[in-house]
């Protein structure tokens, strides 16, 4: 190559690295401005920060509790029905209605029973004639100790009669076992029934029963006389004090599950028997836990929960054993203590020793 060629060659290189040169000083100056002009104008936090929203680790009162899905019982339920056949007489109730312990509700035609009542009645009165007769003549030495032992004898035969045609004739008229409420009755007067035939319910709705099954587990943890609180689905928004009566001993060997029996007020018969009925039942009440929302609860391998806890401006992972859950709050066993911050909003961004700015609800993004 000519040696003019090669000189050509040269320069042109060193030209090249000096333009080079030249732009990688002024870029690095340009940056050097920016930062330093940054940190002098207060710019704010870090670019390296992570937004996040946290709460603090509170104590409330909570209590341990146990749900269960029941049915609603009348306090008394009977279906009234007639001990011997016959045929309605008269109906003396309306269906629906209230009606006291001992009121006559149905009467059936009782003229056959009263005319063995007066004839037990006749016979009584005759044989007690005798009896009188027999033992003024056996003062008298007139008849015998055996005539007289047979009077007596015939006296109590006439009694019996008697009081044989009477429970026949009360038999013929139904009354109301207890203070309740009416149904629907399901004969008219004149039909005739047999013995056994239903005629009408009547429930006690003043005081309700539920029967609802816990878990086997929980029978150590159950005792008559504890609370517990009911609802329906008819009546949303409304809660019912009750208090568990029984526990049956026996368990179910299907299900491995104990029958319990509570019982509530029901002045105003707003709830019915045979309602679904859901229960809360509180098996032990506790003043102080420490609770945190559910949001701060970040989920693991292994069934393991960690939160995101904010100390000195740094994220820093704490794992935590969770107890009961209560209206978006999470019991904390163990891992914090009260007045702990922790992160409910912007984990996903976080790592072990990350810097943090906590803003208000909302503000993270």
């Amino acid at each position: 190559m000519p040696a003019g060629r090669k000189l050509v060659v040269v320069l042109s290189v060193l030209g090249i690295a000096v333009l080079g040169a030249g732009a990688w000083h002024v870029n690095r100056g340009q940056s050097s401005g920016v930062t330093a002009s940054g940190a002098a104008n207060g710019g704010g936090a870090s670019t390296l920060e992570v937004v996040v929203e946290a709460t603090t680790v509170r104590r409330i009162a909570m209590s341990d509790e146990a749900a269960a899905v029941g049915t609603l019982r009348s306090n008394e339920s009977v279906v009234l029905r007639p001990e011997v056949p016959g045929r309605i007489k008269t109906i003396l109730f309306r269906e629906g209605t209230a009606v006291k312990r001992g009121a006559v509700l149905v009467e059936l035609d009782a003229a056959v029973q009263r005319a063995e009542l007066q004839q037990a009645r006749a016979g009584l009165a005759l044989a007690e004639s005798n009896f009188r007769r027999t033992e003024d003549l056996f003062g008298r030495r007139f008849v015998s100790q055996s005539a007289r032992d047979e009077a007596a004898s015939r006296l109590e035969v006439a009694r019996a009669a008697l009081e044989l045609a009477d429970a026949r004739i009360r038999r013929m008229s139904l009354s109301a076992p207890f203070d309740g409420v009416l149904g629907i009755r399901r004969v008219s007067v004149g039909d005739f029934v047999k013995d056994g035939d239903p005629l009408v319910n009547l429930e006690d709705i003043s005081v309700l029963k539920v029967d609802f099954r816990l878990p086997e587990t929980l029978l150590p943890r159950v005792r008559v006389g504890q609370t517990l609180e009911v609802s329906s689905d008819s009546l949303p928004g409304q809660r019912f004090a009750a208090r568990v009566d029984a526990i049956d001993p026996l368990i179910d060997a299907q299900g491995r599950a104990v029958v319990i029996r509570a019982s509530l007020d029901n002045p105003e018969a707003r709830l019915r028997p045979g309602m679904f009925a859901r229960v809360r039942l509180i098996l032990e009440e506790r003043p102080e836990v420490a609770v945190v929302p559910e949001e701060a609860l970040v989920p693991a391998p292994g069934d393991v929960q960690f939160v995101y806890r904010v100390v000195d401006g740094k994220a820093q992972r704490v794992n935590i054993r969770t107890g009961l859950r209560r209206e978006a709050q999470v019991e904390v066993v163990e891992g914090l203590a009260p007045g702990d911050v922790v992160v409910t909003a912007g984990q996903a961004k976080l790592r072990e020793g990350a810097p943090v700015r906590v803003v208000a609800a909302g503000a993270a993004g």
